[in-house]
């Protein structure tokens, strides 16, 4: 019986000729491995954050916790950026068009710098409304507060970083951002060690060492991949490319799919914000109990995340090569893969979930709950990767409309909305937001396969 069966994947495509079984899937983690433990790494990092800091308390947790949607909110209109850049990068990849390429990287940078320096203005100056806005507490609000003002005035670092590693990725070079996240979390782990209770001689810093370990973190990737961009043999090499502006064909498909990007991570932001204020009303025992469940569950987004990654550089490359049987070939196995790991994370984290939060704290009310989340967690992440894999599929091609109206619908509306009547009306509390999660998982995951198995994407042009 054959791991891909080409016919039955393509049905209704003209097929090629398609490599083996054994080609396919080694092509595919090459690409995947890469960004997999890359994205491991990072929520890593997260995670070790959340455990260092929690030796503060739970209002340290409840208070970095808080930050979390706020920061993305304001890093949506890069993560857009990013997802345009490597779109385009890896289908010029597959035509073999490097000039045109390293003119879309180099004024995707200069659009960066330009708008890290105004969002960065604007959240610094206004972290306190926004913190409070979000639902801080008399315990979390000044913590919040010092937190995220030091990793926005500083996010010029990781926001050039994403640019460039973006541009890496569409080109098939995954291990150039893994090797610099990696490093990068390293660098955080040491100085989130050193300055939150002071070690060998260093101030405890407490939450603000926290922060100033993430930001160490982030130059060192920004000096890292301004390098990996510099090497004359790389297929992004900025050195020798003139002018700042791309082409006009590429402006107009980064400005198409970065628009419609934007708006679902808006969408998603919006969404997450929303849940995120439903849960922290709650109180903060429940706030930081919640936020080491979304610490876990970043560590399965992780293993969806790399290999959606591997999603949109494969399904680029293939659209670029004129090849669309051969992206759809490579969407599937990317979620077959997905699968597997579902399966594996599944089972550690129903046996072994309340082990794993015990590495947190030791309050008894956050570990009955985390006993709670880590059940529901069990079962929602083969929903989460399935669908964050798919995600990648349909950004491959450029299908960012049809991922932003599901955004927009499941995330915006269907996560909080559910959240919320659960948790206050029908009163199931911190279990009616991991249900209410659990609903946005499935409608996403069930919208996103069923236009996959379509196959409309592979249609669309860059």
């Amino acid at each position: 019986m054959r791991f891909i069966n080409p016919e039955k994947v393509c049905k209704g495509m003209e097929l090629g000729e398609v490599p083996s079984d054994r080609q396919i899937i080694r092509d595919t983690l090459t690409v995947a491995w890469p960004s997999v433990l890359e994205s491991f790494f990072i929520n890593l990092a997260g995670v070790v954050d959340t455990i260092m800091v929690g030796s503060l308390g739970s209002y340290a947790i409840a208070a970095v916790g808080l930050t979390t949607q706020p920061k993305f909110l304001g890093l949506a209109v890069f993560l857009s950026l990013n997802v345009a850049v490597s779109a385009i990068v890896a289908r010029r990849k597959g035509a073999d068009d490097r000039e045109s390429a390293n003119r879309v990287v180099r004024m995707a940078l200069l659009v960066t710098l330009i708008l890290t320096a105004l969002i960065s203005v604007i959240f610094v100056a206004f972290a306190g409304p926004i913190v409070t806005m979000v639902g801080s507490q008399p315990d979390t609000h000044e913590y919040a507060v010092e937190y995220l003002q030091i990793i926005m005035g500083c996010q010029g670092f990781s926001t050039v970083s994403l640019v460039l590693n973006a541009a890496q990725r569409g080109a098939g070079n995954t291990r150039i951002a893994m090797i610099t996240n990696l490093i990068s979390n390293v660098v955080n782990v040491v100085f989130n060690y050193l300055l939150i209770g002071g070690n060998f001689g260093f101030p405890a810093l407490g939450v603000r060492g926290a922060a100033i370990a993430t930001v160490l973190g982030t130059v060192c990737a920004c000096v890292l991949s301004i390098f990996s961009v510099m090497r004359k043999n790389s297929f992004i090499c900025l050195r020798h490319v003139k002018g700042w502006i791309a082409d006009k064909l590429s402006i107009k498909s980064m400005g198409n799919v970065w628009s419609s990007s934007f708006v679902e991570q808006v969408c998603l932001r919006i969404g997450f914000l929303l849940f995120s204020m439903t849960v922290a009303h709650l109180g903060t025992t429940e706030l930081a109990s919640h936020q080491i469940g979304m610490n876990m569950m970043s560590m399965s987004f992780s293993f969806g995340d790399g290999l959606s990654v591997a999603s949109v550089t494969l399904i680029g490359q293939s659209l670029g090569r004129k090849r669309p049987d051969m992206a759809k070939i490579y969407g599937n196995v990317c979620q077959k893969v997905g699968f597997l790991c579902a399966c594996v994370m599944g089972v550690v984290y129903f046996f072994f979930g309340g082990d794993i939060f015990l590495l947190y704290t030791t309050d008894p009310v956050i570990l009955d709950y985390g006993a709670m989340i880590m059940r529901i967690l069990s079962v929602i992440l083969f929903m989460q990767i399935e669908q964050v894999v798919l995600f990648g599929c349909l950004r491959g091609a450029g299908d960012t409309r049809f991922t932003a109206l599901v955004s927009l619908v499941s995330v915006t509306f269907i996560r909080p909305g559910v959240s919320w009547l659960l948790c206050y009306p029908l009163g199931l509390g911190l279990l009616g937001a991991w249900l209410g999660t659990a609903c946005d998982q499935f409608v996403r995951f069930f919208l996103t396969f069923i236009r996959f198995r379509k196959g409309n994407w592979t249609r669309l042009k860059l």
